[in-house]
C-alpha cells in the first residue's frame, strides 16, 4: 500500500524569519492590508469563517503544537483525502493571483515528524531541523 500524500500551500520563498506562510497566513495577510475590494473582502472573512468551522485549529488542542523550543518549524499539510477542506482552498489561490502574491503547491509522502493529526491534516516538524 502506497504512504498517504500532504499536500501544502506556502509562499515559493521565505518571509523575514525564515519560515515559508502557508495559504492562510497569505491570505490573512493580503485581507488585513486593506488591498481588498468589498466582495472579495466578504469571501475571505466568509471561507475563514467556514474554516474555522470545520476544520480543527490544532492549538486549541494542543497549545504548543507550534511552539518554536519544542516544535521547530512545524507547519500543517492537509491530507489528500481532505475534501472539501482541500478543495476549498483554490478561492484562497485565487484571490492571492488576483494580488500578485505568490502561493506554491508542494505534495509529499513524508513531510516531516507528526506532532498533530486529524482527519483533514497533520502538523509537522521537517525531520531536517
Amino acid at each position: 500500500m502506497a504512504a498517504a500524500l500532504f499536500v501544502r500551500f506556502q509562499a515559493p520563498v521565505p518571509n523575514a524569519r525564515g519560515y515559508f506562510p502557508g495559504v492562510f497566513a497569505l491570505a490573512n495577510g493580503l485581507g488585513r492590508s486593506g488591498r481588498l475590494v468589498d466582495a472579495e473582502c466578504r469571501f475571505w472573512q466568509d471561507g475563514n469563517e467556514w474554516y474555522e468551522a470545520n476544520l480543527m485549529d490544532p492549538c486549541k488542542v494542543e497549545p504548543s503544537v507550534y511552539d518554536r523550543s519544542l516544535n521547530p518549524g512545524a507547519t500543517a499539510w492537509f491530507k489528500s483525502t481532505a475534501g472539501e477542506v482541500l478543495d476549498r482552498v483554490a478561492g484562497y489561490l485565487d484571490l492571492l493571483s488576483v494580488h500578485g502574491v505568490a502561493c506554491e503547491r508542494i505534495e509529499s509522502r513524508n513531510p516531516g515528524k507528526v506532532v498533530y493529526e486529524d482527519e483533514h491534516q497533520v502538523v509537522v516538524v521537517p525531520e531536517d531541523l
